[in-house]
């Protein structure tokens, strides 16, 4: 199955280099490219493509702005960042938006790739070193050691078994649900944990010890 991708940097060259990379392996093909925010919402909107991959740095609106906007109209398009900024600032705000990935510029050209075809199959795309990042900003914050509504005991392996990068329809299979009951219980993960991604909630699970990364769901 070919992975539809919109293309979003201000720059032309930079377009042409990351559009001849991604479709090098022909399961990706990227449909549309704009180096304007405002015209990457519209070709989202008409194209409904299957993963846009966004610039932070764009006149008319950002990469992080146009990432909270796909949220907002709850389009089902998988974001991933790729920009030259890992400030913690950008990385924060980012995953805060609903971005499912965050990839360098200056990453290799099969790991900007590989983050595409992740991210497409519900997985996170994030490397480590930015997820500490994420890590460090929820400490800061000082979340607190417990919730106001704990987690369910199905939520919590739900969010255990997206831990380990397993898509909705994975995680429905090892728990004999529905992709779409998966979906329900992840959208109240986020309203008690406060999040609005996937990435998100992982990290601040692991932070609260909700969740461990080796532990058997």
């Amino acid at each position: 199955m070919t992975i539809r991708v919109v293309l979003a940097d201000d720059h032309a060259v930079v377009r042409k280099g990351i559009r001849d990379f991604l479709e090098e392996d022909g399961d990706i093909q990227v449909i549309a490219e704009s180096g304007d925010g405002a015209k990457v919402k519209e070709l989202l909107t008409t194209l409904q493509p299957d993963v846009a991959v966004l610039d932070v740095r764009m006149p008319h609106a950002t990469g992080i702005e146009v990432t909270r906007w796909i949220r907002e109209q709850k389009l089902p398009i998988r974001v991933v960042i790729l920009t030259a900024y890992d400030d913690d600032p950008f990385v924060v705000a980012a995953m805060q938006a609903g971005a499912n990935g965050y990839v360098m510029k200056s990453a290799e050209a099969e790991d900007i790739t590989a983050a595409v075809r992740a991210v497409y199959r519900g997985q996170s795309a994030i490397a480590p070193e930015i997820a500490q990042k994420v890590l460090t900003h929820l400490v800061v914050s000082q979340t607190p050691a417990t919730l106001d509504e704990p987690l369910t005991e199905r939520e919590c392996d739900i969010l255990q078994w997206a831990a380990r990068g397993l898509t909705n329809k994975g995680i429905g299979a090892k728990l004999s649900i529905s992709d779409r009951t998966v979906q329900g219980h992840l959208a109240n993960i986020y309203a008690k944990l406060g999040v609005n991604s996937r990435t998100e909630a992982v990290t601040k699970a692991l932070h609260l010890n909700i969740i461990l990364l080796d532990q058997k769901a």
